[in-house]
């Protein structure tokens, strides 16, 4: 028999094995494991190797309601997420690896189209989340600002302007300056905007295309479409376009959603990307990026923006820090194949 095997039956066919039996099989203090356990920086990679593999041989796993008595912290950070955003799933991805690192874990609760902020966020609190990474939210500020007495708040991706909280986002109104300042280098004027709807990101990158359009000597020619983030919308959008007595010849698009949509009304129409028309989105999310679309758009800096929410967070939780912080950092274009010289 194994030595897995081996030690499963020295301690009984169903008793779980212990923190102890690791630290005993690797010859280590259980506080040196623990350390490992929990992923927190200290002990070397050799270390860290010979206890991962001493606990997945013994089939240990840490009983988190028991170290969460023991220390009365839960480690978790609660994240409040949009399922049907590709942009949100990707700053998940690396909120995990940022936690991670500093040894917390994440609390996931969803958005969907019938459960709505209130119900996610309690959620998350049941849950004994320490902190709140809220992603998008829509919630009025003084809603956001009482819910920052229960637990840390961290906003990613919304303008607070009335509340004292943390605050993680890019400079959205300057990211759609970046696409129209692309757009007119190119050639274009009749530049048609897919709004995003209601709310604060909305606004702001509405006021991005507004204010860049005036700043080229384009206010005549501003031009403002209903919408929202999904690519329904998107369709809706270039199908109104469609039916118009002319095209323009670029469409910016309140997301990469928005706009994959608006690509697939105008190839289904037979309009050619770019040679007829231009199409820009926003986000920079993981469909953008496939072949079949090769969108141009703005990176938001998913990393970074993860990488900052996290730190927020620790500071408030471990290091008492009490005053409110914003980050805002710089949106970044990218250039693919759906963007071209004006006809």
């Amino acid at each position: 028999m194994d030595d897995g095997g081996t030690a499963r039956h020295r301690n009984g066919a169903h008793k779980r094995p212990r923190l102890e039996d690791v630290a005993a099989r690797v010859g280590l203090s259980t506080a040196s494991v623990s350390l490992v356990l929990r992923g927190v920086a200290g002990p070397s990679e050799r270390t860290r190797q010979r206890v991962l593999k001493a606990a997945a041989d013994l089939g240990y796993q840490v009983d988190r309601t028991a170290s969460t008595l023991a220390s009365r912290r839960s480690r978790l950070l609660g994240v409040m997420v949009d399922i049907h955003s590709p942009f949100h799933a990707e700053l998940v991805e690396h909120l995990h690896t940022a936690a991670e690192e500093v040894g917390y874990d994440l609390v996931l609760s969803t958005l969907t189209r019938t459960r709505d902020e209130q119900t996610a966020v309690e959620t998350l609190l049941a849950f004994r989340s320490e902190a709140l990474i809220l992603l998008g939210p829509t919630s009025p500020a003084d809603v956001l600002a009482v819910l920052d007495n229960k637990a840390p708040v961290i906003t990613v991706g919304r303008r607070i302007a009335d509340a004292a909280l943390d605050v993680v986002r890019t400079a959205d109104d300057e990211g759609v300056g970046q696409i129209v300042d692309h757009l007119v280098g190119l050639g274009h004027r009749e530049i048609v905007y897919v709004d995003g709807g209601k709310g604060v990101i909305a606004t702001d990158r509405r006021r991005g295309y507004r204010t860049a359009m005036r700043r080229h000597g384009l206010g005549d020619h501003i031009r403002v479409l209903a919408g929202d983030n999904t690519e329904a919308a998107g369709e809706r959008a270039a199908r109104h376009l469609l039916d118009g007595p002319e095209l323009p010849t670029a469409v910016v698009a309140f997301n990469d959603q928005c706009a994959i949509g608006v690509l697939a009304a105008f190839t289904r129409a037979g309009v050619s990307v770019p040679g007829r028309i231009s199409v820009v989105g926003y986000d920079d999310d993981t469909l953008s990026r496939l072949s079949c679309f090769n969108l141009t758009t703005v990176s938001q800096s998913a990393r970074e923006q993860a990488r900052h929410a996290v730190t927020a967070a620790v500071e408030r939780l471990d290091q008492d820090r009490t005053e409110p912080r914003e980050v805002v950092l710089t949106p970044r274009l990218i250039v693919r194949g759906t963007t071209g010289q004006a006809v």
